[in-house]
């Protein structure tokens, strides 16, 4: 995708002060508003979408004491206490699904893993330390009330809280859920953001390309990203580089959308024309960050919907993404805020020029040195243009204003994984 310069050759003007990374996110943040309207969907349709109310558990789980184990059932007061052979006989079988009868003193019940415990047993020896002679088990081990049982309530209480709201939900929510009874879920409705890219050089992919035109990958970065963290998209194609054509695209996305979301066009150019088309509907707030890559990036509002206009090089758009646009996002979804999830590791490479004024993020991924200790490799080319970059890598190195790097020196890495749900 092109570089965000002036298209004349000319040189742009002098920048304003430039907002650091956490003070931008920070404002970002204060301007997200999460969606109110909420819906009850199917368990099985709850993937992926954020919790709008905490359920509670109707009944204690599991419900009653079960069996952590395939084994016996006993008395613990018919085992001997020096774990001496104890030979009983063998009074009744329970699978999972089934309810024994009380146990008879001087009696163990053959009895299989999550099956409740027969009333009057304390413990579940396993079946790798018996022997079954006949109608009989020799039991070879000492008492221990409670062993091998799993207890009633052991994972909730009935009325307690068994997930929070502002959880985006993650199969292991889904079977909790399940665990507990509830069929379906209160979740918020999907955030709507309206999606397009400007640059008469750009053309979908299919189509046969014209002198001087590229294909228009950043949709799909786009898109994709959103996708992966829930949310509806509303594609509104390619904007033509006119003022008035975007203006048209503002308003239209103004009137389908909770948030607006553009890719190139946020610089200085003759031909970048989303600033003052913001600021003719509506108002722009912040557009120059000191981050490395993606210094251009706006953010306003377009009759009381929120924009953020992303640069349109394919790196600075992806990094400018993960750093300014989910945060943003995660809010408005009506998700409970988490810290994000970074590693400090040793470095793989080294860093002896600094970038005084601005934080650098640089496509990485883990890689084990001859011991095996994982360290950070970054990509070779630094050039934001290169998307192959994002797709080698796994995440990004973090490097600080003013900070220089030797090899093995720790470095903040933020793995993709985190990032992208």
């Amino acid at each position: 995708m092109r570089a965000d310069t002036t298209r004349d050759g000319g040189r742009a003007p002098k920048p304003s002060a430039m907002r650091g990374v956490d003070e931008a996110v920070t404002f970002l943040l204060g301007r997200s508003r999460p969606v109110a309207e909420t819906e009850s969907v199917a368990l099985g349709e709850a993937l992926g979408r954020v919790l709008a109310e905490s359920p509670v558990a109707a009944a204690d789980v599991p419900p009653w004491d079960n069996s952590a184990m395939d084994g016996y059932a006993v008395r613990s007061a018919d085992l001997d206490p020096a774990g001496a052979p104890v030979r009983l006989p063998v009074g009744q079988r329970i699978p999972a699904g089934r309810v024994g009868s009380p146990l008879v003193p001087g009696s163990a019940a053959r009895i299989f893993t999550g099956a409740p415990i027969p009333p009057g047993a304390d413990q579940v020896v396993i079946q790798e330390v018996c022997e079954v002679h006949g109608g009989d088990v020799e039991l070879r081990v000492a008492p221990a009330a409670g062993a091998n049982i799993r207890r009633a309530g052991e994972d909730l209480r009935a009325g307690a809280r068994a997930l929070d709201a502002g959880t985006r939900l993650a199969p292991q929510h889904l079977g909790l859920a399940a665990a507990v009874g509830l069929a379906r879920l209160p979740v918020y409705r999907r955030l709507r953001v309206a999606v397009f890219s400007t640059g008469d050089e750009l053309v979908r992919p299919g189509a046969a390309l014209g002198p001087g035109q590229i294909y228009n990958s950043n949709h799909y970065t786009l898109e994709g990203l959103l996708r992966a963290l829930g949310c509806a998209v509303e594609d509104l194609g390619v904007v033509p580089d006119r003022l008035e054509a975007t203006c048209e695209a503002l308003e239209a996305a103004a009137g389908c959308a909770d948030l607006i979301l553009t890719s190139g066009g946020v610089s200085v150019g003759e031909e970048d024309h989303l600033k003052p088309a913001v600021e003719r509907l509506g108002s722009l707030d912040l557009w120059r960050i000191a981050v490395r890559p993606g210094k251009p990036l706006a953010f306003g509002e377009v009759a009381g919907t929120p924009i953020l206009g992303l640069p349109g090089n394919p790196v600075s758009l992806f990094v400018t993404f993960c750093l300014f646009a989910r945060p943003f996002i995660v809010r408005a979804q009506g998700r409970a805020p988490t810290a994000e999830p970074t590693l400090r590791l040793p470095a793989g490479f080294d860093w002896p020029r600094p970038d005084p004024r601005r934080r650098v993020y640089l496509c990485a991924r883990l890689v084990g040195d001859e011991e095996g200790t994982p360290r950070v490799e970054v990509y070779p080319s630094r050039s934001s243009g290169v998307l192959s970059s994002v797709t080698w890598a796994r995440g990004l190195a973090v490097i600080p204003e003013g900070r220089t790097l030797r090899r093995g020196d720790p470095v903040e890495y933020l793995p993709f994984a985190e990032l992208l749900w």
